[in-house]
């Protein structure tokens, strides 16, 4: 297969969860860039509206939105229920929502609740469960998916002065997630993945870390590049794992940390 098609979404379908902003709106417009149409969903109305028009206005392409609550079981398979009425399948899902590994730093083990550590579980872990289950069920109809879920390096690794079992706990769990939901969903022809970025630019982190002089230092000591992510360093690798480039890759964590993880 030529290239540029190994690489080309034109009339693929793609859920994106986490949406309203940050990360999910990066690789929402990479897919769309490459011709895919779009199912996004967000807990927030405004923002979520916003980007969705803002896609279709300049990439040209169908762009179905909805307030969803991933978390929410009825809601996640509502949800997948009405974009497989939209658009008669659904061929990609990127697994966005979570919490960030800056907002959990505050969460040593002698002091959180099991009501907290449960609640970052939901989110980060038990969202990408519940929308797998759900999507997968319309993959699986036609043999075919890509499903990329996203962890972090902190599930992948631990790091010193950072105390938060819960992130630990629940990016962990994706990564594990992946790889069982690869074995088993290779019957279907669904291929699953996980991105386990380092820092990047978010609401959180652009308030808490990239503001914050000292910090930043610390994290840009981390990795053998010595710098944080910027948006564009993962637009590549949703790409690769949302097309027909990676149709041999499943099960497979990829870094995405400026090296942070071969230290």
């Amino acid at each position: 297969m030529d290239v540029d098609k190994l690489f080309d979404l034109s009339n693929q379908v793609a859920i994106v969860t986490g949406a309203s902003a940050g990360l999910g709106q990066v690789f929402a417009e990479t897919l769309a860039s490459k011709g895919a149409k779009l199912a996004l969903c967000a807990r927030r109305a405004a923002p979520l509206r916003k980007f969705a028009d803002a896609l279709k206005k300049k990439y040209n392409v169908r762009v179905f939105y909805e307030v969803v609550d991933v978390t929410d079981e009825k809601q996640a398979s509502r949800f997948c229920a009405s974009v497989f009425k939209t658009y008669g399948k659904i061929d990609i899902l990127v697994n966005n929502v979570g919490t960030s590994g800056v907002t959990a730093t505050d969460q040593p083990t002698f002091t959180i609740s099991k009501e907290r550590f449960s609640k970052e579980v939901e989110k980060n872990l038990h969202s990408c469960f519940i929308m797998s289950r759900e999507a997968g069920k319309y993959m699986a109809k036609r043999h075919y998916g890509k499903i990329i879920n996203l962890s972090s390096v902190l599930g992948i690794i631990a790091s010193k002065g950072w105390y938060m079992p819960a992130y630990y706990a629940s990016k962990g769990g994706v990564v594990n997630l992946t790889r069982g939901l690869a074995v088993e969903f290779s019957q279907f022809g669904i291929n699953v993945n996980t991105i386990a970025p380092g820092t990047f630019p978010s609401e959180s982190t652009k308030k808490d870390i990239f503001n914050d002089k000292k910090v930043m230092r610390y994290i840009e000591s981390l990795n053998p590049l010595h710098r944080l992510g910027k948006p564009d360093d993962l637009k590549g690798v949703v790409l690769l794992l949302a097309s027909h480039a990676s149709d041999y890759i499943t099960g497979q964590t990829i870094s995405v940390d400026g090296g942070w993880t071969i230290w």
